[in-house]
């Protein structure tokens, strides 16, 4: 990097990082076996915080840095077919979308410019193993050169770069217009296949969600308000979930997603959050993440037995009711703790923050809503009971986890009851939580504020961080009314004294609604979902704000305090089976904790393909 009158700044960059993407292509084995084919790829960086600086460089006045926004090739492929195996070569043409960014270290002010496209060539090597007529894994090396090129900055300094990437890939491939040959298990109809080790299962899904609201009165605006002006935003996310079994009673899940998109407000505004799929990073371009990476051990106690369905995170077959269960590894706290048939997955059904998850229940997870975990299950015909400890952030609302076991860490353990009133069935979870996290007071933040001069709480509320204990509980209700209908209800509570650690601003939240599948109108795979929620924050958490404190969510600089309260419903139309369009309307009064904003009316379209 150079400029007038600025040194140059000179030098390699190690760079190291997971990525994922997708890849498609044509492929034709000939009678001799040899595999002639051509296929293109998109590969992204994972989502931490800096996973996309390629380089960076610093002279006395200025740095700046290189950004990968993603990177592809188009490769001819050629290999020989022996058994289940295909060993190949591959080569061709590489580009990467890549974005510069300085800043002048006098003024501070930092400039991001257009993206740049950059060729280059790319070559390796690799094998195919066929896992079935339809199905193939793969293991590949491909060495990338993106050769000397740059770019001069508004100021007239340049930076300029090569890169020689050395990529160690590990892929699934799914091939159109073949045969089933009935080997492997992937319908969860319990017909297919041996059931035991070795077996193996996976599901897919992309989810697109557009989602906008219009004009709404605000006496003034802060860094966590919603636009006053309206706004629309739109996330994407594509995922697959395989399971395999490795020995009796013992499963390996692995859960690739790319995540791309904006939330309203860059998801800030409410406790209450209209966007379940909205993330707390925000994505121009696709981001990678290994979402979910855990081993699951389960231990038969003998007795009666029950069928399992194939889902997402779990195969098919069938298992002791009466067991006990351990899950390591990576994963969602939600993914096992507050389910709800009616109410749990904002890629289904309702999507507002406060309908799918009891909202103060601020679990442990990153800003994806994601942890590590360990987890111990014991489940009965009429109960279950489970806990579990998981790593917490560094800081509120982190993507980097605090490594002080001993110290830090959240708890989490759930009584779950099954009953049969009317011979309807019923589920009654009875959670209680405790994280304890590096985080701040509310109200020591006002008290030092209110000492300084120019100091607001938001200012203050970092000298007050130190070893914090927060803890509350939930109660969750489902209950089948009609074969059509469902009902669910939520309570949940937190002392609300220290800042909230990883999910949104709240400290006490009810939601009450009704899940109605379409049988009546001869639309049984159609749903219809009608509830209604509402959020409050304690009064030190409310204080906080109104001196000008900033939470996860919410902090319009000042407030004029009332509750949230929503009221959501959706129409899930399935188009066809693996296909379902979704419209949902959102009603929200005193966004973010304040009366003098909104209300605000929130309009979605979902639509979500699976397999």
């Amino acid at each position: 990097m150079s400029g007038p009158g600025s040194a140059s700044a000179g030098g390699s960059s190690p760079y190291g990082n997971f990525f994922g993407g997708v890849q498609a292509g044509y492929e034709f084995l000939f009678p001799s076996r040899v595999m002639l084919g051509v296929e293109a790829d998109f590969s992204f960086a994972n989502y931490t915080d800096l996973a996309q600086t390629l380089s960076y460089r610093a002279t006395p006045n200025n740095t700046a840095d290189e950004q990968l926004e993603y990177l592809a090739t188009l490769r001819g492929r050629a290999g020989y077919a022996f058994g289940g195996f295909t060993p190949f070569v591959t080569g061709g043409i590489a580009w990467a979308s890549t974005r510069y960014s300085n800043t002048n270290l006098t003024t501070g002010n930092e400039a991001a410019y257009p993206s740049n496209i950059r060729l280059g060539w790319v070559l390796g090597a690799g094998i195919d193993y066929r896992l079935d007529q339809r199905w193939s894994a793969r293991a590949e090396y491909l060495y990338t050169a993106l050769p000397l090129t740059g770019f001069t900055f508004g100021t007239g300094g340049r930076y300029d770069s090569q890169y020689d990437l050395n990529r160690v890939r590990l892929g699934l491939n799914y091939r159109f217009g073949q045969a089933d040959d009935g080997k492997s298990i992937t319908d969860g109809s319990g017909a297919l296949g041996d059931r035991g080790p070795g077996t193996w299962e996976i599901h897919g899904q992309s989810t697109f969600i557009y989602q906008g609201y219009g004009a709404i009165p605000a006496a003034y605006t802060g860094a966590n308000s919603l636009p006053a002006g309206g706004q629309a935003r739109e996330t994407w996310t594509g995922s697959v979930f395989l399971g395999v079994r490795l020995w009796q009673g013992g499963e390996l899940y692995y859960n690739p997603e790319l995540l791309q998109g904006f939330g309203v407000a860059n998801t800030t505004g409410a406790g209450a959050y209209p966007n379940g799929e909205a993330q707390k990073s925000n994505f121009p371009y696709p981001r990678y993440n290994t979402s979910r990476l855990f081993l699951r051990q389960e231990f038969g106690l003998g007795g009666e037995r029950e069928k399992i369905e194939s889902d997402y995170g779990q195969l098919a077959g069938e298992k002791d009711v009466s067991r006990v269960t351990v899950q390591i590894g990576k994963y969602s706290v939600k993914d096992l703790f507050d389910g709800n048939s009616y109410a749990e997955d904002p890629r289904v059904d309702f999507l507002n923050w406060a309908m799918w998850a009891s909202a103060a229940f601020d679990y442990p997870a990153d800003r994806l809503g994601l942890t590590w975990g360990l987890t111990a299950e014991i489940n009965q015909k009429s109960w279950a009971a489970r806990a579990g400890y998981f790593l917490v952030g560094n800081e509120p609302n982190a993507n980097t986890y605090d490594l002080a076991l001993l110290t830090r860490g959240g708890y989490v353990g759930e009584l779950e009851l099954r009953y049969n009133p009317y011979e309807r069935p019923g589920i009654a979870r009875l959670g209680t939580w405790l994280t304890t996290t590096y985080s701040g007071s509310y109200s020591q933040a006002v008290s030092l504020a209110a000492l300084t001069p120019g100091l607001n709480a938001n200012d203050t509320i970092a000298q007050t961080r130190q070893t914090r204990t927060k803890y509350g509980f939930y109660v969750n209700l489902e209950q089948e009314l009609t074969d059509s209908i469902g009902a669910f209800g939520r309570f949940s509570w937190n002392n609300g004294q220290n800042e909230i650690s990883a999910f949104t601003d709240v400290d006490l939240a009810v939601s009450l609604g009704l899940s109605i599948k379409g049988t009546w109108w001869n639309r049984p795979n159609d749903r219809i979902g009608i509830g209604g929620a509402m959020t409050s924050i304690s009064a030190n958490h409310a204080s906080y704000l109104a001196n000008g404190g900033l939470g996860v969510l919410v902090g319009d600089g000042a407030l004029s305090y009332g509750a949230e309260n929503l009221i959501e419903a959706y129409y899930a139309f399935q188009v066809f089976k693996g296909l379902v369009a979704t419209a949902d309307y959102q009603f929200l009064n005193n966004p973010g904790y304040n009366t003098v904003r909104g209300p605000a009316h929130f309009f979605s379209g979902r639509l979500r393909a699976s397999f």
